[in-house]
């Protein structure tokens, strides 16, 4: 499977919710795909209003989450624009305190599922089985003028591999290849931070992504004529443990 989230989609889909707890916000889809307990991915943008804070929660299914405007905090964590942020299925994190400009951040998913669970009141859905949440530094996308004064290709580690778990980043100049990076665990996104990369199904543009199953063929790929920043991010397998039921 091969999936592509586009802001044309996003300026299609956004809309306001709130939640049963209050949680206000705008929320816009940038892919989207089948629900179904199987690979089925999604990356929607939450745009968080200043000062706001979303409570403590978990969620059924594995998922990164990328910041892309405004600051605040995750925790203890300080959060800006590129930060990339992944919790495990049925791992609690949070809050998340949106900070005086507001936050938008990208949630990412390989497997749909339905939303948020609040604690402490949702303790009782919790399952046994791994928990982990990891965070990468604050990683701003580079300006189109640095892009394109590169000399050769740069890759910035993110959150280290572990488990089928990985995210880096790669700065390539312009009109050069892609190198295939072969997709694992429950497959690979890459979102564009700047410039633009070319793929066989289409160019992506900035905050627009790709989904890799590990089944799919990653190559053709080359940095668009301004170069490009680019988010990848491994998706780990779901564990055993949340895998029925």
């Amino acid at each position: 499977m091969i999936a592509l989230g586009s802001a044309a989609l996003a300026g299609e889909t956004r809309h306001h919710r709130v939640l049963e707890n209050g949680f206000s916000f705008h929320r816009s889809e940038w892919m989207r795909s089948d629900p179904g307990p199987g690979l089925s991915p999604t990356v929607f943008l939450v745009e968080q209003p200043p000062n706001v804070v979303l409570a403590p929660h978990f969620h059924t299914q594995n998922q990164f989450q990328v910041i892309k405007e405004g600051s605040g905090t995750l925790g203890k964590h300080a959060l800006g624009p590129g930060c990339v942020h992944y919790a495990g299925a049925f791992t609690g994190y949070g809050p998340l305190v949106a900070g005086p400009a507001g936050l938008s951040y990208f949630t990412i998913r390989a497997v749909y599922e339905t939303g948020a669970n609040f604690l402490p009141a949702a303790r009782d859905r919790l399952r046994r089985g791994p928990k982990r949440n990891a965070h990468g530094p604050v990683h701003a996308p580079l300006a189109v003028d640095a892009l394109r004064g590169l000399a050769s290709a740069r890759r910035v580690p993110l959150i280290a591999p572990q488990d089928g778990l990985e995210a880096y980043a790669l700065q390539l100049p312009p009109l050069s290849r892609l190198e295939p990076i072969d997709a694992r665990g429950s497959g690979q996104f890459q979102l564009v931070l700047a410039g633009a990369l070319e793929t066989p199904q289409g160019r992506l543009r900035p905050w627009e992504s790709r989904y890799l199953s590990p089944s799919e063929d990653a190559g053709g790929c080359t940095a668009g004529a301004s170069g490009v920043h680019l988010l990848v991010l491994q998706m780990p397998a779901v564990a055993p443990e949340y895998s029925t039921g």
